[in-house]
C-alpha cells in the first residue's frame, strides 16, 4: 500500500534536519558569513535579478553543507573504520562545499566591481 504524503510531518522532519545542522560547527561558521551578507545585500544599489543571484549563491553554500553533512553521517553509519572509499566520499562532498563557496565569491566579486 502506498504511504500517504503528510506535509506537516515532512515539515517537522525538515525542522529536525535544520536543528541538526545548527549543531554542526561548519554550518555555524557558514551562517556567520551568510546571514550578514544577506542583510548587507538588501542595502546594495543593485537590480532585483543581481540581488537574487547573489542571494542564491549564498543559500547554495548552506544547501551543499547540508548535503555534505548527510554524506558524512551516512558514511559514519556504515563504518567506524578508516576506508579509502569513505575518505573519498567525505572529501568529495567537502569539495562540493568548497566549490559553492568559490562560486559565491566569484558571483559577489563580479557584481560588486
Amino acid at each position: 500500500m502506498k504511504k500517504k504524503y503528510n506535509l506537516f510531518k515532512n515539515a517537522l522532519y525538515a525542522i529536525e534536519g535544520i536543528l541538526t545542522l545548527l549543531k554542526e560547527r561548519a554550518f555555524q561558521l557558514e551562517l556567520l558569513f551568510v546571514i550578514p551578507l544577506l542583510i548587507f545585500l538588501i542595502f546594495l544599489d543593485l537590480g532585483a535579478i543581481q540581488k537574487s543571484i547573489m542571494a542564491a549563491s549564498l543559500i547554495f553554500i548552506l544547501i551543499t553543507e547540508a548535503l555534505n553533512t548527510a554524506v558524512e553521517y551516512t558514511v559514519d553509519l556504515i563504518t567506524d573504520e578508516w576506508h579509502e572509499f569513505a575518505k573519498k566520499a567525505k572529501d568529495t562532498a567537502s569539495a562540493a562545499v568548497f566549490f559553492s563557496i568559490v562560486q559565491a565569491v566569484v558571483i559577489w566579486g563580479l557584481n560588486l566591481l
